[in-house]
């Protein structure tokens, strides 16, 4: 355990432990309900991190598992206290957020207040937290024939959310934000909206609460296969969301967080750099403000 450690980190640390101890042991979880005269859901959810363990649970279920290095234990059982003093429901966990996102985001929200470091990369629109009101709007507007108005209208309250959340704790998290240029070049919502998302971001960087690199066409650099992704530190350790046009995954295993981490890494070195992006993005900006101009009515 780590002093000063959140609740979220520590449920984590807690739930990873547990599961590679189960799977150490070559146990099943229906075996570890049995054992422990649980239901089946019961420690899928201990293990998802849906819910917190008891120490009362947990003392016993280290034993069963054959966790009995004494200092081991003690660690677990601490974080299982600081995990259980999460003091109010957060707004993600409200029945109309969990009916309309999916678990593997509301997992990344409640990451993404606890994390250290935040490191994006996008190849088709700015990311959740970075985007204004009216760009997550334009952009959900695409969804039409997929989601209906109120389901489009709660992600685009999320993301506002998520927004000022991020944006509230930046002295604290340290924001990297790598895009592709044709995300720099997608005119999402019209050149209005689109140019004040770019100014939003220009100010963003300017003040530091974000660096922010763009992969222009000409460098031969593929990050991923065609997916955009998130890397959060989370005390310790690191975890990976991952999203394509068919879903979204968490992948909370280490050798694959450290593969992109690797990657991005290496892209970031050879993309443009700050300045040089924020070079481009005042070209697009006036660009842009000529093009709302031209369709002005005169």
């Amino acid at each position: 355990m780590t002093e000063g450690d959140s609740p979220t980190i520590a449920r984590r640390r807690v739930r990873l432990a547990l599961r590679e101890a189960r799977e150490r042991a070559k146990l099943t979880q229906v075996q570890v309900a049995e054992a422990m005269e649980w239901s089946h859901s019961k420690v899928i959810r201990i293990e998802n991190g849906d819910v917190t363990i008891s120490t009362n649970d947990l003392r016993p279920l280290l034993a069963y598992l054959g966790i009995k290095d004494k200092t081991v234990a003690a660690a677990l059982l601490a974080d299982a206290r600081i995990a259980r003093t999460r003091q109010q429901k957060a707004w993600y966990q409200a029945t109309e957020f969990r009916d309309n996102l999916t678990d593997d985001l509301r997992k990344l929200i409640e990451y993404e207040g606890d994390a250290s470091e935040i490191r994006s990369y996008s190849i088709y629109y700015i990311p959740g937290p970075l985007q204004t009101p009216d760009y997550a709007t334009a952009l959900m507007a695409r969804y039409e024939d997929e989601l209906s108005e109120d389901q489009r209208r709660l992600r685009v309250e999320a993301r506002k959310k998520r927004r000022e959340a991020l944006l509230a704790r930046s002295s604290e998290v340290q924001i990297l934000l790598m895009v592709d240029e044709s995300v720099l070049r997608r005119t999402v919502g019209g050149p209005a909206v689109f140019a004040a998302q770019l100014r939003d971001l220009r100010k963003h960087s300017e003040d530091g609460s974000i660096r922010v690199r763009m992969v222009p066409f000409s460098l031969d650099a593929s990050v991923t296969n065609n997916a955009s992704f998130d890397l959060l530190k989370l005390g310790e350790g690191e975890v990976l969301y991952r999203e394509t046009g068919l879903g979204d995954e968490m992948i909370e295993d280490q050798g694959t967080a450290a593969k992109h981490r690797a990657r991005y890494d290496r892209v970031w070195q050879e993309a443009a750099d700050e300045a040089d992006t924020i070079q481009f993005i005042e070209r697009r900006i006036k660009d842009l403000e000529r093009a709302d101009t031209d369709r002005s009515p005169r």
